[in-house]
């Protein structure tokens, strides 16, 4: 049976589309069983809703994050979600969270962690003048962008860039690496020691 994917978003969902169009065209072996956000305005939820996905506004306002996280949690219990997949969820996760989907918790980040996590790492890169940048599939752990790294791309910076043409080659890059990450997380090849993720050796039978 096709891994269940739960994702979780809070703005345009760009991620999200790459990775529902990974599916449709079978180049990743899932399917979404429940789009969430926290923003009732956002559109990656209409982009879900067009798709025939099933997509629910969960508001966090008089919660605390824990109680937020909660009902988040048995939702996606309630569609018997294999993966939790962020794509531009604008929350910290509690430790409930965390700990209620143990290494089956996946961001993407717009740089090459960890180096400039959290906000703006596009506006960082070009401040600190660095060659190369990129983005980062990571499991989620309870630090800002901190969690054991599963795939990473290279985006070099030219000399002209601005922040918006270079976040525009590195979210080419996001929509390519991220169902990478998802599928290999989906079909067991990932073990994690301490902070590195190592892949695990297939054996074919004949």
């Amino acid at each position: 049976m096709r891994g269940r994917l739960g994702i979780l978003l809070s703005g345009r969902g760009s991620n999200f589309e790459a990775i529902a169009d990974h599916i449709e065209r079978g180049e990743l072996d899932a399917q979404i069983a429940v789009v969430i956000s926290n923003a009732s305005q956002a559109p990656g939820l209409e982009k879900a809703r067009q798709r025939g996905l099933e997509a629910i506004f969960i508001g966090s306002k008089g919660l605390s994050r824990e109680e937020f996280d909660r009902r988040l949690v048995s939702t996606l219990k309630e569609e018997q979600v294999d993966l939790v997949c962020l794509a531009g969820f604008m929350r910290l996760l509690s430790s409930y969270f965390i700990k209620s989907f143990p290494h089956r918790i996946l961001n993407i980040h717009p740089s090459l962690l960890p180096s400039f996590p959290g906000l703006n790492a596009q506006q960082q890169a070009l401040e600190h003048g660095v060659k190369y940048t990129g983005c980062t599939v990571h499991f989620v752990d309870e630090g800002l962008d901190s969690g054991p790294i599963i795939l990473q791309a290279v985006v070099p910076v030219l000399d002209n860039d601005t922040e918006q043409t270079l976040s525009a080659r590195i979210l080419a890059e996001e929509h390519e690496i991220y169902s990478r990450a998802i599928q290999l997380v989906l079909d067991n090849q990932t073990r994690v020691e301490g902070r590195r993720v190592l892949r695990v050796a297939t054996t074919e039978c004949t």
